[in-house]
C-alpha cells in the first residue's frame, strides 16, 4: 500500500472513532454534564431564573415556607386559638309579654355559667350577664321584633348569625318551651333560705281538729298531701292503709332569690304513688311577684307532670313565706291577678286547677270572686270548718298519721267526683263541692 493510501486510511479510522464518540456522548448528555460538573450549575441558574420570574413552585420541599418568617402578612389578625378550640355556645330566647329572656347554652343544652356574656339587642342596647348565671333578662320592652347577637368571648365559639324574636304586647297564658333552663334543684340553692312557706292553717288552728283518718261515709274521699318534709314514703303501705288519693308537691319558687326549684322528693313520690295505684294531683308553692313569673311557675309544673297520669287538679299553694318572702308584700289585687295568670296557663294546657290556702288567707289575701271558676282547696284545722265560701277539698289536719309515712302528714277530704279511669285531670267531670251549711254536706268528724 502506498504512503498516501495509508495516511487516508488512518484519517478515516480517526474520523469514524470521533463520530462514534459523538454519538455516544449525545445519548448520555446528562451523565456527561454531571461528570463535568455542569449539572449543578444549570440547576442553580434555573432556580435563579424561576425566582426572578416568580413563575411557580421552587424545588421539591413543600413545607419550606414554614421556615420563612416573612411568608405571612404581619397585618392579618385571627381569632385566638382559644376561640377556635373553645366551647360552642348558642342563644335560646323566650318572651312572655314586653320582656326578653336570653339564655346562653352549650352544645348539650346546658346553661353556661361563670362567664359575663354580653349581648347586643338591636334597638334596645347592650346587656351583660353580670351575675354570670347564663341568663340575661330584660323587661319593659316595646312590642315588636328584636335582633340579638352574642359578642365574641374568649374561650368560646359564638354564633356568627343574628337571632330574632318577637316580643309580645299582651301576655299569653301558654307553656314556655324553654322553661327547663330555669328549673333548678336544691343542690343549686340555699334551701333553708328559699323553702320557707308558713302553714297559715296551723297558726289559725283552734285546737278542735280531728287527726284521725276520716274514711268517707258519703261523697268524700280520704287523701294526703306530701313533700320533701315527709321524707321516704312506703307507698304500698299507704295504699293498704286506705288512702284514696295524694297531692304531691312538685316544686316551689324561692322566697329569697325567686329561683324555680324542684322538690327533691317529687319524682320518687309521684312514681311511687302511681305504682301503688293511688291517684295523684300536684301542688306548687308560689312566690311570683308578677304575671310573667306566674306563667313561668305554671310552665314548670306542666313540664314536671306531662309524663305522668295526673287525675286530681294542679293546685297553687298560696301562703306566706314568713313575712319576708319576695311576694309577701303584694296587695290583694296584685296577688289575685298573679294567681289568675298561673291558673289560666295550667287550664290552657288541659288540666284542672285551683288554689290552696288557709281560711284567713282566702278571706283576706285574695279576691276569690275573680277565681271562682277554679277549684278551692281549703286548709282549716277545726272539727267543723267555718269558711263561708264554696270549696272542693278540705285539709283538716297537719298532724295525721298513716302507715308507710314516718312523719306527721296532712290529711284531706275531697268532694270532687274524680273519674280516675280517664287518667287526666283535664278530662275529669262531675266536679262538686261543699259550702258551710249546704244541705248537710258540711264535713264533720262523722266521716
Amino acid at each position: 500500500m502506498g504512503s498516501k493510501n495509508i495516511k487516508k486510511f488512518i484519517l478515516a479510522l480517526i474520523g469514524m472513532f470521533l463520530l462514534l464518540v459523538a454519538v455516544i456522548g449525545a445519548a448520555n448528555l446528562d451523565l456527561v454534564k454531571q461528570k463535568l460538573g455542569l449539572s449543578v450549575q444549570e440547576q442553580v441558574q434555573e432556580t435563579v431564573a424561576a425566582e426572578e420570574t416568580d413563575s411557580g413552585q421552587i424545588g421539591n420541599n413543600l413545607s419550606a415556607f414554614l421556615e420563612d418568617e416573612t411568608f405571612f402578612d404581619p397585618e392579618v389578625t385571627f381569632k385566638s386559638i382559644e376561640s377556635y378550640s373553645g366551647k360552642r355556645v348558642f342563644l335560646v330566647m323566650s318572651s312572655v309579654a314586653k320582656d326578653l329572656r336570653i339564655m346562653v347554652v352549650d352544645s348539650v343544652g346546658e346553661l353556661v355559667t361563670g362567664v359575663p356574656f354580653k349581648v347586643t339587642v338591636q334597638g334596645a342596647g347592650e346587656y351583660t350577664d353580670s351575675d354570670e348565671d347564663g341568663i340575661i333578662y330584660i323587661d319593659g320592652l316595646r312590642a315588636g321584633e328584636y335582633s340579638v347577637s352574642l359578642e365574641e368571648t374568649e374561650g368560646y365559639i359564638v354564633p356568627n348569625t343574628i337571632t330574632t324574636i318577637q316580643v309580645r304586647q299582651q301576655i299569653e297564658y301558654r307553656v314556655l318551651d324553654e322553661i327547663e333552663y330555669l328549673m333548678l334543684t336544691e343542690d343549686d340553692v340555699d334551701a333553708a333560705e328559699e323553702d320557707t312557706a308558713v302553714n297559715g292553717a296551723q297558726e289559725d288552728a283552734d285546737g278542735s281538729e280531728n287527726t284521725e283518718l276520716l274514711f268517707s261515709k258519703g261523697n268524700a274521699r280520704l287523701g294526703i298531701d306530701v313533700s320533701k318534709w315527709n321524707k321516704e314514703i312506703d307507698w304500698q303501705a299507704v295504699k293498704e292503709a286506705g288512702v284514696e288519693f295524694a297531692i304531691i308537691r312538685c316544686g316551689y319558687r324561692g322566697a329569697s332569690s325567686g329561683a324555680l326549684v324542684i322538690d327533691p322528693m317529687y319524682e320518687e313520690n309521684i312514681k311511687g304513688a302511681i305504682a301503688a295505684e293511688i291517684p295523684v294531683g300536684v301542688y306548687f308553692f308560689t312566690q311570683a311577684i308578677n304575671e310573667v313569673e306566674a306563667v313561668e311557675e305554671a310552665s314548670m309544673v306542666i313540664r314536671l307532670i306531662e309524663d305522668y297520669d295526673v287525675d286530681y287538679p294542679v293546685f297553687l299553694d298560696s301562703e306566706s313565706a314568713g313575712g319576708d318572702g319576695r311576694a309577701d308584700g303584694l296587695d290583694v289585687e296584685e296577688r289575685t291577678e298573679i294567681h289568675k295568670a298561673f291558673l289560666e296557663t295550667i287550664s290552657s294546657a288541659g288540666y284542672e286547677t285551683g288554689i290552696y290556702a288557709s281560711k284567713n288567707w282566702l278571706n283576706g289575701q285574695l279576691d276569690m270572686t275573680e277565681v271562682s271558676e277554679y277549684r278551692t282547696w281549703l286548709a282549716e284545722y277545726a272539727d267543723v270548718p267555718t269558711y263561708a265560701e264554696y270549696y272542693h277539698m278540705w285539709q283538716y289536719t297537719s298532724k295525721g298519721t298513716v302507715d308507710g309515712i314516718d312523719t306527721y302528714v296532712d290529711l284531706n277530704l275531697c268532694y270532687m267526683n274524680i273519674d280516675t279511669s280517664i287518667n287526666h285531670a283535664g278530662s275529669a267531670g262531675g266536679y262538686s263541692g261543699v259550702v258551710n251549711g249546704d244541705s248537710g254536706n258540711v264535713p264533720t268528724g262523722d266521716y
